[in-house]
């Protein structure tokens, strides 16, 4: 029996996650040898509340987000699953500020533009992306991972001298 939200050639939606995320978790492990995975830790604005994140270390405080989606067959935005990464968003935000913040997303080009995810993400985004967080694509085709540059200053439209 065919799923029609089942990721193709996939075991299963859940097996593609946690290999994605062992991947991540392979990389970074050399950048932060003491990296955890899952990591916990408090976060919150008045209260405190224990977050699992799907990776962390306290002693480079650091903490890491992996997320495997992709556009979906026709091209169109998977809004559900880019809900999940604003969710990420604001726990990154929750998080102390003196912790890294790296946010790990499937290169995905879309069939009908050529752009990513990610750069989808970024652009369409801004205002709910934490000044501090980093975004990281890993294109499993070639096992290769890169940073994908974002600056929050230039995302700001209108006019900055109101008088």
């Amino acid at each position: 029996m065919k799923i029609s939200h089942q990721r193709k050639n996939a075991v299963s939606n859940t097996q593609v996650g946690i290999d994605f995320e062992d991947q991540c978790f392979a990389f970074f492990q050399k950048r932060f040898p003491a990296l955890k995975k899952p990591f916990n830790l408090s976060i919150g604005h008045i209260e405190k509340k224990s977050h699992k994140f799907d990776m962390g270390c306290s002693e480079k405080k650091v903490i890491i987000e992996c997320k495997s989606h992709t556009w979906t067959e026709g091209g169109n935005v998977p809004s559900a699953k880019i809900t999940t990464w604003d969710q990420a968003m604001l726990y990154f935000f929750l998080a102390p500020r003196s912790y890294r913040k790296i946010f790990v997303v499937k290169y995905d080009l879309n069939p009908n533009t050529g752009k990513s995810l990610c750069s989808y993400y970024l652009r369409t985004h801004p205002h709910v992306i934490p000044d501090e967080v980093e975004f990281w694509e890993l294109d499993e085709t070639t096992g290769k991972f890169r940073e994908n540059q974002f600056d929050v200053t230039g995302s700001f439209t209108g006019d900055l001298n109101v008088e």
